[in-house]
């Protein structure tokens, strides 16, 4: 692509699961698979007409021109990771994948502002091989998926640091791994921690009430 899009957009994030004990273990070879598996990213991101914008050692940020390029590219590439043939010392490489889409500042090819701070988070409560959906990038692909791919709802989900929670979906293919565990969620974990304050936008009537009352 050109130059970044800008406006309301798609991101497609994505890292690799379990990869600081991969370097621990087999350096070596890990690093041969991590140049395969960039180059399995970047191919099927750039057929999609995909923007990667940041990478942080094994993690893709990727942005498109529309939310069927991100899951198309995200579909190709589990496909191919899932089909590759990695070295023994390295046995398999699962990816997590995570698509969410809205507005964002773009500024010297990067971008700043909450989409990206959801997407990663919704990333961080994925496994490997696992792609989910945000409910605004399930908005906008679930009247166009691939042939043979669904999305599963599961749920409404808390993640980490962020007020609003999420309704997270998962991409089903009929030739991908589609059983997880349990997403890494605050729901998943047990925790002393006070729950996550919520906004009181939208809720006038309940706060004059409570005027009132003080």
């Amino acid at each position: 692509m050109a130059s970044p899009p800008t406006g309301t957009l798609p991101f497609l994030f994505t890292d690799i699961e379990g990869s600081t004990k991969l370097w621990e273990r087999n350096p070596k070879a890990m690093q041969v698979a991590l140049a395969r598996h960039d180059e399995i990213l970047r191919e099927a991101i750039d057929v999609l007409r995909g923007y990667v914008f940041k990478t942080v050692g094994d993690a893709f940020c990727a942005v498109f021109p529309t939310a069927q390029g991100a899951l198309g590219a995200a579909l190709t590439a589990q496909r191919v990771l899932f089909s590759e043939e990695w070295s023994e010392e390295i046995g398999s490489l699962r990816v997590r994948m995570a698509l969410h889409a809205g507005a964002a500042d773009e500024r010297d090819g990067d971008y700043f502002g909450p989409p990206l701070n959801r997407v990663a988070r919704l990333l961080s409560a994925g496994h490997g091989g696992q792609v989910l959906l945000s409910l605004a990038a399930q908005e906008l692909v679930r009247d166009q998926l691939p042939e043979e791919t669904a999305l599963r709802d599961l749920g409404e989900r808390r993640l980490k640091d962020l007020f609003r929670p999420e309704r997270v979906f998962q991409l089903i293919a009929s030739d991908l791994p589609s059983e997880f565990p349990p997403l890494r969620t605050l729901e998943g974990s047990s925790n002393n921690l006070p729950v996550q304050p919520t906004p009181l936008v939208g809720r006038e009537q309940e706060v004059a009430e409570v005027a009132q009352r003080l």
